[in-house]
C-alpha cells in the first residue's frame, strides 16, 4: 500500500507542477506584446492557438490533481475526515474548485469570444477599425484570470507542503504574499530570466 500511496503522491505533485500553464500563458502574452503593439494576424493567431490548446492540458492536469488528491485522502494516513478536520486539505480542495471554475470561465466564455473575432480574419485581410478594442476587452480579462490562477496554484503548493506539518503562520503568509507578488510581476512584465 505504501508503494501505491507514493505513486499517487508523485502523480499529484507532478500534476500541480504541470498546472503552471497560467505562468506560461502570461509569458506568451507578454512575449507577443514585446514584438509590437499592432495586430499581426500570424503572431496573434499563433498566440491564441497556444492559449486555447493549453486549456485542454490544464483540464487534464486539474482532473489528475482531483483524482489523486481524493485517492491520497482515502488511502493515506489522514483519512476522509481530513476534508473537514484539516484546514490545509480543505483549503486545497476549495482552491482546486476555484481553479477549475476559472479555467472553465476562460475556456468556455472568454476564449470563444476571442475566437469569434478571429473567425472572419485572414493573413493580409483588411482589419476592422474596432478590432483592437474588441480584442483588448477579452484579452485583458483573460490575462487577469491567468494571474489569479497562477496565484492560486502557488498558494496551493505552499499549502501542499503543509499537509503533514504546518509552517509557522508568518512563513505561510510571507510565502503566499511572495506568490501574489510573483503573479503580479508575471502579469506586468516579461520574465526573461525566470524569477527576474
Amino acid at each position: 500500500m505504501d508503494t501505491v500511496y507514493d505513486i499517487l503522491r508523485f502523480a499529484h505533485v507532478m500534476s500541480f507542477v504541470f498546472m503552471s500553464v497560467p505562468l506560461f500563458n502570461l509569458i506568451v502574452v507578454n512575449e507577443r506584446a514585446s514584438l509590437s503593439k499592432s495586430f499581426n494576424y500570424d503572431a496573434d493567431r499563433y498566440m491564441e492557438n497556444i492559449i486555447k490548446n493549453g486549456a485542454h492540458r490544464c483540464f487534464v492536469f486539474q482532473s489528475t490533481v482531483l483524482v489523486t488528491g481524493v485517492m491520497l485522502v482515502i488511502t493515506g494516513p489522514l483519512g476522509l475526515g481530513s476534508l473537514w478536520s484539516n484546514w490545509v486539505v480543505a483549503a486545497k480542495v476549495v482552491l482546486l474548485a476555484v481553479l477549475m471554475a476559472l479555467l472553465s470561465y476562460v475556456h468556455f466564455k472568454l476564449q470563444p469570444r476571442i475566437e469569434s473575432i478571429f473567425l472572419n480574419l485572414k493573413a493580409g485581410s483588411e482589419l476592422p477599425k474596432d478590432l483592437a478594442g474588441r480584442l483588448k476587452l477579452y484579452r485583458v480579462r483573460r490575462k487577469w484570470m491567468a494571474t489569479l490562477c497562477l496565484f492560486f496554484v502557488i498558494t496551493s503548493i505552499v499549502l501542499g507542503l503543509q499537509v503533514y506539518g504546518s509552517f509557522k503562520p508568518v512563513i505561510t503568509i510571507l510565502l503566499i504574499a511572495l506568490g501574489a507578488l510573483f503573479a503580479l510581476k508575471a502579469n506586468k512584465t516579461l520574465l526573461r530570466f525566470g524569477w527576474i
